[in-house]
């Protein structure tokens, strides 16, 4: 298994334990009230931040089992990185896009964070989905 697809793997599965743990956060500090009530700021950033530290130490681990000859990319892990960020952009606009909606229609602060929060987690899942995908399927010769 590639390098790039090790940290593939690996981003999907923290993204998704970090996005679970701030939902479960969330759904317990609104107790059964109106969702948009409950504070979310602090346990929105402790979840990026504790998203990207986790994903600093995995890939710094898995750099260090992979060796030096593990890291190595070529042009087959240059096409699929490229593929997959392209992928990706597109739902990371459609959040951004969401969410200058929700701001000009001056939606409360909970939703237009939230939109951005989602654009963003949606295009990294999208884009450690499609990486696997390609890294599984090959690279398909357009």
């Amino acid at each position: 298994m590639a390098h790039e697809e090790k940290v593939a793997w690996l981003g999907l599965i923290v993204g998704v334990l970090t996005a679970a743990v701030y939902g479960v956060v969330l759904l317990g500090r609104a107790a059964g009230g109106p969702l948009e009530e409950a504070p979310y700021i602090d346990a929105m950033l402790w979840s990026i931040g504790a998203g990207i530290v986790i994903m600093i130490i995995a890939t710094i681990s898995v750099s260090i089992m992979s060796g030096r000859e593990g890291r190595a990319t070529d042009v087959r892990d240059r096409q699929i990185a490229a593929r997959a960020e392209h992928t990706a952009r597109a739902v990371l606009v459609i959040g951004a896009l969401a969410a200058l909606v929700l701001a000009m229609l001056e939606v409360d602060h909970f939703f237009i964070a939230h939109a951005v929060f989602l654009g963003f987690y949606a295009s990294a899942l999208l884009e450690g989905i499609t990486k696997v995908a390609l890294y599984r399927g090959g690279v398909p010769a357009w």
